[in-house]
């Protein structure tokens, strides 16, 4: 078989192959479910296209690339219909589902939390919620710097809960059992509460004040 031919079945290139950037970006995130953030790469996700790698190449010729695209097609499950009137309302409903969106996938929040996915989904959500934020009582910096806190919150908080230690794991306790951290060991039983939902809940109300359900 000379160079420019190809294995039956496959292609030189992503262009050739019709193969779509959220084409790539689904089987990448069929990769993560099945092997979690550290088994996705570009090799795995062109054997489970089943095309050469180089047909994967073509839309995302590093793993970082990849990243952005498994990135933005997560936030893209988000749906923008039927959002409150209320501005910071608005906002605490989409965070809400910002979360739900990262707890669909395996590693979600890390793939989402690893990369700068300037696409067209991230940037949409991104829009919604400023424009959400920007209609209630915050100047233009408290705003921007509002959205940030709020997706930081919700990226870290999803990646505990995504990555809870195994059933009775015990080092933090043991650590705190010698009384050298006497603060800590009084809150103990409050860090090893795995009630997330209360937790996302509490973390909105610090950032936008009180809301309903």
């Amino acid at each position: 078989m000379t160079k420019k031919q190809a294995a039956p079945g496959r292609t030189e290139s992503g262009h050739r192959a019709g193969l779509t950037p959220g084409a790539v970006a689904r089987a990448a995130l069929g990769l993560l479910a099945d092997k979690g953030a550290d088994g996705v790469s570009v090799r795995g996700t062109a054997e489970r296209l089943g095309v050469r790698m180089n047909t994967v190449l073509w839309h995302a010729k590093t793993k970082t690339r990849l990243l952005e695209l498994m990135a933005d097609a997560i936030v893209a499950e988000i749906s923008l219909d039927g959002l409150p009137d209320e501005g910071w309302a608005r906002a605490r409903e989409l965070m809400r589902r910002y979360r739900r969106a990262l707890l669909a996938h395996r590693d979600g929040a890390r793939i989402v939390a690893g990369t700068y996915a300037a696409e067209t989904a991230t940037l949409r959500f991104g829009e919604a919620l400023t424009t959400a934020l920007l209609e209630g009582p915050a100047g233009e910096r408290e705003a921007a710097w509002t959205a940030w806190s709020l997706q930081y919150f919700v990226l870290g908080l999803t990646q505990e809960e995504q990555s809870l230690p195994a059933a009775g794991d015990r080092r933090f306790t043991q650590a705190l059992a010698a009384g050298d951290y006497p603060s800590l060991r009084r809150l103990a039983p409050h860090f090893g509460d795995a009630s997330f939902d209360g937790r996302f809940e509490h973390g909105l109300d610090l950032l936008l004040g009180p809301g309903g359900a």
